[in-house]
């Protein structure tokens, strides 16, 4: 069961404590649609069984400050103690202030609203900017690169090892006793972190002979589990088995030579996560997932995409222009891409509507039109930088590819935000735009 949509903090409170209307946050406070956005998160409840859930407008507001200000769960629910302005925004009262939420419950949050209720928070903000006339759409910039996954450098011995981790914990939990000699895999595990670099091959030799005996004895008693196991543990355990056996036949196939593994595993944590070459910056190879993103002139966020391994981006092209032209409900004037996504088959489907398509060479288009799309192409890259570097798109904290594209709309929404107050406070932002957002 979930509670109804309810402000918490009355006029009184506010006007005791909060002594800068135009703080960020009391900024945001008052365009953020929450009732739109609590309204429709609540279909991730049923509202007629268990205990009452955590505010709605409370947990919107802890998500949405969590990536503003790049907090984890534990530093949020600090945050919104020691902070009057979070805690305005946040929408908590003073009673019961020092233990309003356990940061336990971020996670679970999460969970129960997953990939779709990101997606919520994420449309209803973009939408209330589009609506009033602060984002614009007359200019798509698109380009991709690399989430990365928050895991440590991937080497074959060590994702045995973390293999072996992993049965261990399932034992745990069925009250089963470990199968396999420990002291003996303690032992070549202290001897492999003395060896040198090239004796990794001979290592993962060594370690995958004892983790194929254990392999073995594990998909037994997965198969063998109790009849009042839960179907949730069964499914889990499946699901390890299957992984287990992948990471099987990559290690297979390293032993024989292969250098070049399809879809090669690199943490057992997060198996959607691929080794991906960008060819730009140091570090040539990082593991995660790509994102594609797309951009307005001003700057604004306008679709992110998560995709597993590095497709080409030829091939993303149409569709990232379909979603541009679905967010901003008309095709943009101008198409701005790097050379990545050029292709006769790009520029020759690109629709009518569309007047200029720039894809990293200047003859693609007018001259009138060169300067600005080789001004639109420069500020691409700093958009992606910002959104690396400052918005959180550098790493992803969140496992697998639903994991990432909650993160990833997490972080789009306060691009956004950020975006929009940049531009407030400059007062770049048209006056009848004001009015619909009533400020004016």
């Amino acid at each position: 069961m979930i509670r109804a949509y309810e402000e918490m903090l009355d006029q009184e409170w506010t006007d005791r404590n909060i002594n800068n209307p135009d703080h960020e946050l009391a900024v945001l406070r008052q365009i953020i649609p929450w009732e739109k956005i609590t309204g429709r998160l609540s279909q991730f409840y049923d509202k007629t069984k268990g205990a009452p859930g955590k505010n709605l407008r409370m947990m919107t507001a802890l998500v949405i400050v969590s990536r503003f200000y790049k907090l984890s769960d534990r530093d949020v629910v600090k945050s919104v103690k020691d902070n009057r302005y979070i805690q305005y925004f946040c929408d908590v009262a003073d009673q019961g202030l020092e233990v309003f939420l356990d940061p336990s419950s971020m996670c679970t949050f999460r969970k129960r609203i997953g990939e779709k209720g990101f997606a919520v928070i994420e449309k209803e903000v973009f939408e209330m900017l589009r609506c009033a006339g602060v984002i614009e759409g007359d200019s798509a910039l698109t380009d991709s690169t690399v989430l990365e996954s928050n895991i440590i450098y991937p080497n074959d011995v060590q994702l045995i090892h973390k293999a072996f981790k992993k049965m261990r914990s399932f034992a745990k939990l069925h009250g089963i006793p470990v199968w396999w000699d420990e002291d003996k895999l303690k032992k070549m595990w202290r001897e492999f972190g003395l060896s040198k670099e090239n004796d990794r091959v001979k290592w993962l030799a060594v370690f995958s002979i004892f983790f194929l005996a254990a392999l073995e004895i594990f998909k037994i008693r997965v198969d063998s589990l109790k009849k009042n196991t839960s179907g949730r543990q069964k499914a889990k355990a499946g699901k390890l088995v299957k992984l287990l056996e992948l990471l099987k036949e990559q290690t297979r196939q390293k032993l024989g030579g292969e250098r070049h593994i399809k879809d090669r595993i690199v943490s057992l944590d997060d198996p959607d996560a691929r080794p991906i070459k960008k060819g730009k910056t140091h570090p040539e190879c990082e593991f995660g997932t790509t994102v594609q993103m797309s951009f307005n002139r001003q700057g604004f966020m306008i679709t992110v995409e998560n995709f597993i391994g590095n497709p080409n981006d030829s091939t993303l092209y149409p569709e990232t222009l379909n979603l541009f032209k679905g967010r901003m409900k008309d095709w943009p004037d101008t198409v701005v891409t790097d050379l990545g996504m050029r292709s006769q088959k790009n520029i020759k489907n690109t629709p009518e509507n569309v007047s200029n398509v720039f894809m990293g060479r200047s003859n693609d288009i007018a001259e009138d039109k060169q300067d600005f799309c080789r001004s639109a192409r420069s500020a691409t890259e700093g958009f992606i930088a910002v959104a690396k570097n400052l918005r959180g798109f550098k790493k992803s904290l969140w496992h697998m590819l639903d994991g990432h594209r909650m993160w990833s709309l997490a972080c789009q929404t306060a691009y956004n935000l950020k975006k929009f107050l940049q531009l407030y406070h400059k007062e770049e932002i048209k006056e009848k735009s004001l009015i619909k957002l009533g400020f004016a």
